[in-house]
């Protein structure tokens, strides 16, 4: 007499796993649409779960509630654009970091303008739970995107080109140390630091303004902008044209 195969333990194991993980990423990819179709104020558990079919409580096996889903969602998404810079930085190997950094300059600002409410969820901040604090699941992945840019300064400061200003407040340092705990290697000057932050504000601004449609008022085409703003971060980062 036969009797039916018993599937073994590890096998029903390993297909739960992948159901689950098939699954949250469908809802990340409904998030995403909802996102972009309609607003970060539509990225709800219990609109995702109408566009899936589910019901809401069925949701809640997933994620635990509103701030857990967003924080997944704008994790996977800085994960994608550090995946994108980290590609074109590597673009060009054999370049020194100056040639590279603008290429992840520039592919920063495709992305934001390919993914202007994606890049306003991560920073516009227009949901306070799409925060990157310590010890939130956004944090690493925060990390991991700033990561590209800082590591080609740091590698930038090495070549010794940096002048940083003269007479910082001393107060910067409490601030600026967290930034220095995220880089590798031989421990960077807080000033050098400075220059850092600097050269990503005037970045982020720049490519902020055009995603949001703050420059139409001067600007039918902001590229040569963006590209002069580029030529003077890497200057500041002793990397002239």
């Amino acid at each position: 007499m036969s009797s039916t195969p018993r599937t073994p333990r590890t096998a029903v194991g390993g297909r739960r796993h992948r159901v689950r993980e098939e699954a949250l990423a469908e809802i990340l990819r409904t998030g995403r649409r909802l996102l972009v179709e309609e607003g970060p104020g539509a990225v709800t558990l219990r609109a995702i779960a109408r566009e899936m079919g589910m019901t809401a409580p069925a949701l809640y096996r997933y994620y635990a509630g509103h701030r857990e889903l967003v924080q997944a969602l704008t994790s996977s998404l800085y994960d994608e654009l550090a995946d994108a810079l980290a590609a074109a930085r590597d673009r060009h190997p054999a370049a020194g970091p100056g040639r590279q950094l603008r290429e992840v300059c520039h592919e920063l600002r495709a992305w934001a303008l390919a993914h202007p409410r994606e890049f306003g969820l991560l920073f516009a901040k227009p949901v306070a739970d799409a925060d990157t604090t310590p010890g939130t699941v956004a944090h690493d992945s925060g990390w991991r995107f700033g990561g590209v840019l800082l590591g080609l300064m740091v590698e930038l400061w090495r070549k010794g080109g940096i002048r940083p200003p003269t007479g910082l407040d001393p107060s910067w340092a409490a601030q600026l140390e967290e930034v220095r705990e995220h880089l590798s290697g031989a421990p960077v000057p807080l000033d050098v630091i400075y220059v850092f932050v600097a050269c990503w504000t005037r970045l982020y601004g720049t490519v902020a303004v055009e995603v949001f449609g703050h420059l139409d008022f001067a600007l039918t085409d902001p590229e040569p902008l963006f590209t002069h703003t580029v030529d003077e971060i890497l200057a500041a980062l002793g990397e002239p044209r």
